[in-house]
């Protein structure tokens, strides 16, 4: 008799791994430190929590675990793809905090409180998590290590109820780490814990104009009116209605309020009520919240609803990201990024020295537009005529300069300036930033709003 081949469809496991692992090499996501492919952290998790069970959905939730917080799918992608159960296991794994919550210790107690909440099958796979990250952390930055062993003691104080075996596991590999960076004592975590440096927040040094543009466009300036139903109507009704209106979301009233809201799928035969879904408090802004707290949050689900008076009335989506204010906003973003690169230039090389970091056809294109600004009476100086790539260039080849950024190595640093140009570019020549340009604008926008929190 031949044995039925499994194709991935029906094999959940088979199909996460594939799925994730893309999804992570789509946005060419790799190991921080040793430039890794991603996949190899979601293959050791896999593999820790399949040492301990054989439960297919939580399995694929240790492959997927980390593919709403780093890429661009979100939780209704998974939900269809997988199924609510591994969608809500990979919604307790994922960190609800945002930047503009508070510094590293506040974020993180936030997180630690969601984790709390979540069933023991996450908690298993978080234990894997922490394992493995444990490892990476202690084998390649006993500075920030140190930081990562208080964090992670914390984290093991709410995860009691994972599996014993890798629970026994985590606080051995926490121990074995500790010894190794001679740690008598691993303090519980407090405000007083230094922050690992991020890549891009030193990018940043015009304090007054970058703050001006974090907060001059808010959720309400790009949010779209949200239509909503009364709640005792019929779904078939409404959902012929928001056919005819071209709506693929709607809010369902109760007693006058928008308690909950539907897709055209989630309708039944029976009130509007019981279709709708819940609006998740991750989900939902104030109308004044920024765009960075925006694209945080539509980096998770496909849509952020706005509160507007007490009241969710608005909605945004992927696409508004699209829209003049928030193309405008980004650009201004990354302009004063290259500020920052030029004044770090001017500081170190006083005397035009830099020229030698860059290619003789780079600098001579700079010179010829050089020559003709000043034929034009312009104010400018030979860096003024550099693109970004050629400042970023300069900045990265300096080992000073590189460690104060906090990267890791020259190709980290060459890749985010890659990003950059390229998002700057496509928002230059209006093309499509969503689809080509998510990621870097959602790491970016992170970066902003943790700088909106300082």
């Amino acid at each position: 008799m031949t044995k039925k081949k499994i194709s991935q469809t029906d094999d959940p496991i088979r199909k996460a791994r594939h799925y994730a692992t893309q999804a992570h090499k789509r946005i060419s996501h790799r190991r921080k430190y040793t430039n890794q492919p991603y996949g190899i952290h979601l293959q050791a998790v896999a593999e820790l929590v399949t040492s301990v069970t054989d439960d297919p959905e939580m399995i694929a939730a240790a492959w997927l675990h980390d593919t709403v917080e780093d890429t661009p799918v979100t939780f209704q992608d998974i939900e269809k793809e997988f199924g609510a159960g591994v969608a809500q296991l990979v919604l307790d794994l994922t960190d609800v905090s945002k930047a503009s919550d508070g510094n590293r210790a506040v974020r993180k107690a936030i997180d630690r409180g969601h984790l709390a909440q979540a069933m023991p099958r996450a908690k298993t796979i978080k234990l894997a998590d922490l394992i493995d990250n444990c490892r990476d952390i202690c084998n390649n930055n006993p500075r920030f290590a140190r930081v990562f062993l208080t964090e992670m003691a914390a984290l093991l104080e709410v995860l009691g109820e994972g599996d014993a075996k890798l629970f026994t596991q985590a606080k051995e590999t926490l121990s074995d780490c500790a010894a190794s960076l001679k740690m008598e004592r691993i303090p519980i975590l407090s405000q007083g814990w230094g922050q690992e440096a991020s890549s891009a927040d030193e990018l940043l040094s015009h304090q007054h104009a970058q703050l001006q543009f974090i907060t001059a466009f808010t959720a309400k300036d790009i949010a779209e009116p949200l239509r909503s139903f009364d709640g005792e109507q019929k779904a078939p009704g409404i959902l012929k209605k928001m056919e005819e209106l071209n709506l693929y979301t709607a809010g369902v009233r109760i007693d006058g309020y928008v308690d909950g809201y539907v897709l055209p799928a989630d309708l039944c035969k029976d009130k509007l009520a019981t279709c709708r879904r819940q609006f998740r408090k991750d989900q939902v802004l104030d109308g004044d919240a920024s765009l960075a707290e925006v694209i945080h949050v539509l980096t998770r689900h496909n849509h952020c609803f706005v509160s507007l008076l007490g009241s969710v009335g608005g909605i945004i989506i992927r696409s508004d990201i699209q829209k003049p204010i928030v193309r405008m906003w980004l650009f201004g973003m990354i302009t004063l990024i290259e500020m920052n690169l030029a004044e770090r230039i001017r500081a170190k090389w006083t005397d035009e020295s830099w020229a030698g970091l860059i290619s003789s056809s780079r600098l001579s294109k700079a010179k010829e537009l050089f020559d003709e600004r000043r034929r034009r009476k312009q104010n400018c100086d030979l860096l003024d005529c550099l693109q970004f790539s050629d400042k970023a260039r300069i900045i990265i080849e300096d080992p000073e300069h590189l460690k104060e950024l906090g990267f890791q190595s020259k190709s980290l640093a060459k890749q985010v300036s890659k990003e950059l140009e390229s998002l700057r570019n496509n928002l230059a020549h209006a093309q499509d930033i969503v689809t080509h340009d998510w990621p870097q604008i959602a790491r970016m926008a992170k970066r902003f709003e943790k700088m909106l929190s300082r």
